[in-house]
């Protein structure tokens, strides 16, 4: 009985054992075509769900882009040629006469309306007397510089055609670190380019690239040649015109800049009202407030701008604002960089009052500083 006992255990032993190799290497075997077990799992919410599906919402967003993005080339003044006014000359040329003065720019625009309104970047048409645009269905034509802004690289040019597309404008606001984007345009000229990433960082600023810098960045490849196209998001609605890169080398590391389309439209709205986009200004040179700076100056906490220095006979000097001062606020709101002084008095109107507290030789001031008109950039 013992003996019948022992080869029991054992066959059990050796039958659990080819059970567990099976069940490690063919579970297939052990559970035949039978359902799978339920396993919880953690569910993504609806929209990374989407955006995680496939290609297909990417795929949507670049088929709804892809057309009102344009390519851009600038061209020089040129001396006439004699032959223009030849009729001979004009029946076989007709009004797309050669080019003598060269190219000045190369880069994309975005159709923002079906007036024929397109956004691009100053620097591409900066200097120019001639812009042609070539549409993605090949489409020909020379556009209107209906106005620039090089404070913010934005210009915006206008097209005489019909059945024009346009890119429907998104909200640059709503957007968040991780969000999917394309970037599309024309990069060295080889045509039209649709790269894909995700926002890097927002707000960007300090990088010397204008002088009102808010930018969105993201590791979407951006070349030479994308300059003034489009940024879009998974909708492909845009949300950016693409601007720089950051690169020694002058191609694509994954660190690319675009305007944002709310500023992009702010001035657009300006440049297609009045040609130009009006700003306020104070006279003042704004520098950070660095550790070493309180220090040095004694100040109790690293809190607001510096007032660098003061242009005579400005608004800020009429007012008795001085070098030394520290902005703490500005029309009732916390000052906290330059970039955010900048912005505050440059969305001031000219003509009008608005109080400044500064923070001077320890203590607390207001000063009441009339606003004036910041003047036009120099020409570089």
């Amino acid at each position: 009985m013992r003996r019948l006992w022992l080869i029991f255990a054992q066959a059990v032993t050796v039958a659990v054992a080819v059970l567990f190799v099976l069940a490690t290497l063919k579970p297939d075997w052990v559970r035949g075509r039978g359902p799978l077990p339920t396993v919880a799992v953690f569910e993504a919410p609806a929209a990374a769900s989407q955006a995680l599906a496939g290609g297909s919402s990417l795929r949507a967003a670049a088929a709804a882009a892809l057309p009102a993005v344009v390519s851009v080339t600038a061209y020089a003044q040129r001396p006439r040629a004699a032959l223009e006014d030849d009729p001979t000359f004009r029946f076989f040329h007709g009004d797309r006469v050669p080019r003598g003065g060269g190219r000045t720019g190369q880069g994309s625009g975005v159709i923002v309306s079906p007036q024929g309104y397109l956004l691009t970047n100053h620097h591409v048409i900066a200097g120019a007397s001639e812009v042609e645009v070539r549409l993605a269905d090949g489409r020909d034509a020379m556009a209107r510089v209906v106005g620039t802004d090089p404070e913010t690289d934005i210009a915006v040019l206008q097209l005489e055609l019909d059945r024009l597309p346009a890119l429907t404008l998104g909200d640059s606001r709503a957007l968040q670190v991780g969000d999917p984007v394309l970037a599309i345009g024309n990069p060295f000229n080889v045509g039209q380019t649709v790269t894909a990433g995700i926002v890097s960082a927002l707000g960007r600023s300090q990088l010397g690239l204008s002088t009102f810098e808010n930018f969105i960045q993201t590791d979407a490849a951006i070349n030479p040649g994308n300059s003034g196209g489009a940024l879009v998001d998974a909708r492909g609605a845009l949300v950016g015109i693409n601007t720089a890169i950051y690169s020694p080398s002058g191609g694509s590391l994954g660190i690319g800049f675009a305007v944002p389309i709310d500023l992009a439209r702010e001035v657009m709205d300006a440049l297609v009202r009045d040609g130009r986009v009006v700003r306020g200004w104070i006279s003042v040179e704004p520098r950070a407030l660095t550790t070493e700076l309180a220090e040095s100056m004694q100040l109790p906490s690293r809190e607001g701008v510096l007032i660098a220095g003061v242009l005579q006979g400005g608004p800020a000097s009429a007012a008795g604002l001085r070098p030394g001062d520290v902005v703490l606020a500005l029309g009732g709101r916390p000052v906290r960089s330059t970039d955010e002084l900048l912005r505050a008095v440059a969305a001031l109107r000219p003509g009008t009052r608005t109080a400044v507290v500064v923070q001077r030789a320890g203590q607390r001031a207001e000063v009441s500083v009339t606003v004036a008109e910041r003047p036009a950039p120099a020409p570089r």
